[in-house]
This record gives structure tokens, C-alpha cells and sequence, in this order.
């Protein structure tokens, strides 16, 4: 079994404690806004397993920064997946990301410090507590780009909002402000901005590891097992079909839409 990455060997996250909570912060160097590139999907696959290693605190807390939490893909990062094997790598990564994800012993709190859109959303979604900004933006703009949101979004939203509202937001790629998110029930509480947002994230962080550990552990571990058993296969299915979509001619014409700053002009192919 391969052992869990040191605290050093990430650059993307930063680690802090605070008494029994354990900060992660998503720190990307040099990219504000976050955006998911080669090395912070490695990192994000690296988090969860390093997660499961923990022993001493007892609950986490999963922030971004100001500007962002993670704003979703890196664009420039694209077209290096067409690259013979990187597709299908990066299918297994996510795959693997995901159920780490949801089988993370310690009750898991996010804030949504800044946007979070496509992984970074779904990410925020499968965690256990989410706060939110006002300043934040929340949504899973995938099908803008022509590819499928196989990233973990048509577990996430279905199970916090139900399919029907779901595919209102999947199929739209539009996003939620923080009093629409709390309204939906996506979000546990706002804050007015990512100091704010932070503190609250803390305190929730700070009231769950104060709680019994096993009495909290072991209900979140049920609860997730019953999100693997009714949601694994369509996991799996959507996540097998984002990859068919990367090779898409849509996806390659939003790409180049974007590239131009023009409206995309999709065919179905």
C-alpha cells in the first residue's frame, strides 16, 4: 500500500493545525483564482487518502482564499489532455479522488471562501458542513465547455438539491449566489467575506471535533456509504462519458470560442 504524501510534498495546499482541527488551505502559487491544472488535480487526488492518514486532530477544515476556493478547470491545461493516456489517467484520478473523498473518517468543513465552480464545487459539496460567502459564487459550468460533468457534480448536486432542481443548475451551467445556495440548502451558513466565511468554517470545524469522535465519524461513515451505494454507478457512467465529451468537436469549438472571445457555436458532435 502505497503511504499517504508528506505535508511538504504539496504546493497547491498549505496545512495548519488549530487545536484538533486540522486547516487545509488551497493556495495555488501564482493562480489566484485556483484553477484546476495538472499539478493541483494531483494534489487534490493526493489530499483525500492524506486525510485518511490523520490521527491527531479530529476534524478538518477545507478553505480557499480570497479570491477563490478553486474556479474550475485551467483552460490552458486542456489541450494537453488530448495527449495519448492522459485522458484516462485523468478519468481514474478523478474517480479515485471522489470515493477518497467520501471515505474521510473525520468530519470534513468546508469554506467557500471564494468562487467554486466545476471540481471545486463538487468538492465543496461531498464535504460533511459548507459556509459560504457572500462574495463567493457556487456552480458546475461544464456543459459551457461541451464535456460532460463528470468530476463528481452529478452525485453532488442531485443529492443536495434533488435530480429535477439538479439538472435546472447541471444543464445551465449557471451559478449560485451564497443567499440562493443557503435558500437551496447547499450551504449551512454565510458570511459576508473570506475572513468572515473562514472563521465560520472554523467555529463548525471547532463544534464537530468537540463532539463524541467515534459517534461522529461512524454516522458520517454510514451516511457516505449510502451516497456510494445509490450513487457509485452513476458516478462511474458520468465520469466515463466527461472523457467521450473531451474528444468531442463541441468541446474543441468552446475552446476555441473562448480563445476568441466569441459565443460558441455548437453542432452535437
Amino acid at each position: 500500500m502505497t503511504s499517504p504524501p508528506n505535508d511538504d510534498d504539496f504546493e497547491c495546499l498549505r496545512f495548519e493545525r488549530d487545536g484538533d482541527v486540522l486547516v487545509v488551505t488551497i493556495d495555488a502559487p501564482g493562480d489566484d483564482l485556483n484553477k484546476v491544472n495538472d499539478r493541483l488535480h494531483h494534489e487534490f487526488t493526493a489530499l483525500f487518502p492524506r486525510l485518511q492518514a490523520e490521527r491527531d486532530a479530529r476534524a478538518v477544515l477545507l478553505a480557499g482564499t480570497e479570491a477563490a476556493f478553486s474556479a474550475g478547470g485551467d483552460f490552458d491545461w486542456f489541450p494537453q489532455l488530448q495527449e495519448p493516456g492522459r485522458l484516462e489517467d485523468l478519468r481514474l484520478d478523478a474517480r479515485q479522488m471522489i470515493f477518497d473523498l467520501l471515505d474521510v473518517h473525520l468530519p470534513v468543513v468546508c469554506a467557500v471562501t471564494g468562487h467554486a465552480m466545476g471540481l471545486g464545487a463538487s468538492i465543496a459539496l461531498l464535504c460533511d458542513v459548507v459556509v459560504m460567502a457572500d462574495t463567493a459564487r457556487l456552480g458546475d459550468p461544464h456543459v459551457r465547455v461541451g464535456i460532460v460533468a463528470g468530476d463528481g457534480g452529478t452525485i453532488a448536486w442531485p443529492l443536495a438539491l434533488g435530480p429535477m432542481l439538479a439538472k435546472r443548475y447541471l444543464l445551465t451551467g449557471d451559478p449560485l449566489t451564497a443567499a440562493d445556495a443557503e435558500r437551496l440548502g447547499l450551504v449551512a451558513e454565510t458570511a459576508p467575506d473570506a475572513e468572515s466565511c473562514r472563521a465560520a468554517g472554523l467555529a463548525w470545524a471547532r463544534r464537530l471535533a468537540a463532539g463524541a469522535p467515534l459517534a461522529v465519524q461512524y454516522t458520517k461513515q454510514a451516511i457516505n456509504a449510502w451516497v456510494r451505494q445509490t450513487s457509485g454507478s452513476a458516478f462511474e457512467h458520468a465520469s466515463a462519458l466527461e472523457i467521450v465529451t473531451f474528444g468531442s468537436d463541441d468541446h474543441a469549438e468552446a475552446l476555441a470560442a473562448l480563445a476568441e472571445k466569441r459565443e460558441p457555436r455548437f453542432t452535437g458532435g
